[in-house]
């Protein structure tokens, strides 16, 4: 299912890190192509199963899913998306073109823009870079880098890096994406239900894992900055440092 016109012209204003979701060989390639030469950092899969093994090792901003995929619907993993990353920026592709269908697109699915096949190469880049100013805006003040696949944290200053464990990391990374950086405790314990057995996180432990972490930032943080992670009365935890994923 090839589609015409997928052409350079032009470069992203930032590099965006795109998630693309497309079991047709033929047009996941037209399509990254395309993006690639705008500038963005693509990454495709053929499936959800795919796409989950691929979200556990690279930080990614943006989602490009086509509804009818192998296994897995495109509309159930956009939802699952969503749920998880309530800011994501999520593009689903579909020649479905009834009303219904993309109402249940946005309704269901929780795409932020549904685009009917074959899709205008242009107008996929627009939609893209349009999200991104969304998703990834452009930070007021020193950020911290968390590197996911060597688990550390590397903040404005060199001095500033802090090695994380397992647990630490999958703290972090939650909150980076979760909308407003904050999560009700319960989500949070929700995240280790399948380390090591059914039992949830205890919020005690929460309350430790919490505590330690918080001691690492101090270790190396000025004695006047504002604390990395705060309690919320009644809900659970904020971020408080501008973080991003690489």
């Amino acid at each position: 299912m090839s589609s015409p016109g997928w052409a350079s012209a032009g470069r992203a204003e930032a590099q965006l890190v795109v998630a693309l979701v497309e079991d047709d060989r033929l047009l996941r390639e037209e399509i990254v192509e395309h993006l690639e030469s705008h500038g963005f950092v693509v990454h495709a899969v053929s499936s959800a199963a795919a796409y989950d093994d691929l979200a556990a090792r690279v930080a990614l901003d943006l989602f490009v899913i086509d509804w009818n995929l192998p296994g897995e619907s495109g509309l159930n993993l956009s939802r699952r998306l969503r749920e998880a990353i309530p800011g994501a920026g999520i593009v689903l592709m579909t020649a479905r073109v009834a009303l219904h269908d993309r109402l249940t697109g946005y309704r269901q699915g929780g795409a932020d823009v549904y685009l009917t096949k074959p899709v205008a190469p242009d107008e996929l880049v627009a939609v893209l870079l349009s999200l991104g100013r969304r998703v990834k805006p452009a930070m007021n003040g020193p950020s911290w880098a968390l590197n996911l696949r060597d688990r550390t944290l590397q903040g404005p200053q060199p001095q500033h890096k802090i090695r994380l464990t397992g647990r630490e990391k999958t703290l972090l990374v939650a909150l980076v994406q979760a909308k407003d950086n904050t999560l009700e405790s319960g989500a949070l314990c929700d995240l280790y239900v399948s380390e090591d057995s059914d039992e949830l996180m205890s919020k005690h432990t929460l309350e430790e894992l919490v505590a330690r972490l918080r001691k690492k930032f101090r270790a190396v943080q000025d004695a006047d900055a504002e604390p990395a992670i705060k309690s919320v009365w009644g809900v659970g935890y904020q971020l408080c440092l501008h973080m991003h994923l690489v």
